[in-house]
């Protein structure tokens, strides 16, 4: 995965884990900063966000920026647009280049706004309560402050379809987190009862909607046809439902690691299995898993790769990655399509 990102980099012209680096080193920013170090000693996740920012290399925070200049690279200068082929850098409009930067705050964001804390949740282990509840205002005040950023520059690209499109991609976001977070009962708080179909619904609001709506405003800033808007849409959309399978599955098979890997009730081959087992019976083996032994995940884990789940998961993965590999079909090819064709193929490769 690292390698094709990397490779990748290199097609659109500077490494994209610097894009938004302008913002990152802002006055305001630097001050919240040195206001975050202040929650060092507790486990506030404002200081694993934060830390992801600088170290993470394996799951690239900025892929969502990396695919909106490539599928921009990829699909070139539209006919309606040559007057405008001075403005390009690298085969890319500089609109298009705002737009990825504008991708990637956004998403930035809302990972920070994610690490908001239940105070009433909180254990003792946890920190003092008056750090949580600091740490609960920064990535409050953070997050509005890079969100804020983001709808300044989108205004800027001065395109009403492009600014309708992404604002409709954050309300798909707050509407698809707020699902994740609504819980109706205690038992529910367990695994929701929801089938795969929901749960795409779900994933698609939360994880999709914002990248498959920044690849069609990547088309429109360059007045692509309404038929590569709809390209570009549908490659984000199962390329990034591919990439949610593909983080979901790895506590299921990995082969390396002898420890086990806590994993979500919710997550695909755990909906899956809870579809095949029937709603009922699943509950069930997850309470006397629950009331009989301290290593819940361990025996659940053994369940789900036992049954179905894991091998209908692997499948559904690389359906959506078929469809996203059709859709780069309209594009002509390049070096920037091969490079979104290789990402795709590094997610729906299994061990």
């Amino acid at each position: 995965w690292s390698q094709v990102v990397s490779e990748a980099e290199k097609i659109v012209g500077y490494p994209t884990s610097f894009m938004s680096l302008r913002c990152l080193l802002s006055d305001e920013l630097s001050n919240i900063a040195m206001q975050v170090r202040k929650l060092v000693g507790t486990k506030h996740p404002l200081l694993d966000t934060a830390r992801g920012f600088v170290y993470d290399s394996r799951n690239n925070l900025q892929m969502r920026g990396l695919v909106v200049l490539l599928i921009s690279k990829a699909a070139g200068p539209s006919t309606a647009e040559l007057s405008f082929q001075h403005d390009m850098v690298s085969g890319i409009y500089s609109s298009q280049r705002s737009l990825a930067e504008i991708t990637e705050l956004i998403h930035t964001a809302f990972l920070v706004h994610r690490g908001i804390v239940n105070i009433g949740e909180l254990k003792s282990c946890d920190g003092p309560l008056k750090d949580m509840q600091f740490g609960n205002k920064m990535a409050v005040l953070s997050g509005d402050f890079l969100l804020a950023n983001a709808c300044t520059s989108l205004a800027q690209l001065q395109n009403t379809k492009v600014v309708e499109l992404i604002s409709s991609a954050i309300g798909d976001l707050v509407q698809g987190i707020y699902y994740e977070n609504s819980k109706s009962s205690e038992e529910n708080c367990l695994t929701d009862d929801i089938g795969i179909s929901r749960w795409k619904e779900q994933v698609f609001l939360s994880h999709s909607a914002l990248l498959a709506k920044s690849c069609q405003a990547a088309m429109e800033l360059a007045k692509h046809s309404a038929e590569i808007q709809d390209m570009a849409f549908q490659y984000g959309k199962h390329m990034s439902m591919s990439h949610k399978l593909h983080s979901d599955l790895q506590p299921f098979v990995r082969e390396s690691s002898s420890d086990t890997i806590a994993f979500s009730l919710n997550s695909a081959p755990a909906i899956l299995h809870q579809e095949f087992r029937g709603r009922e019976a699943w509950l069930k083996q997850i309470r006397e898993v629950k009331h009989r032994c301290p290593c819940v995940f361990q025996q659940l884990q053994e369940a789900i790769k036992a049954g179905k789940g894991v091998t209908s998961a692997i499948d559904l993965c690389r359906c959506h990655g078929n469809r996203a590999l059709a859709a780069l079909e309209r594009f002509p090819p390049s070096e920037a399509r091969d490079a979104l064709a290789n990402i795709v193929y590094a997610v729906t490769r299994f061990p």
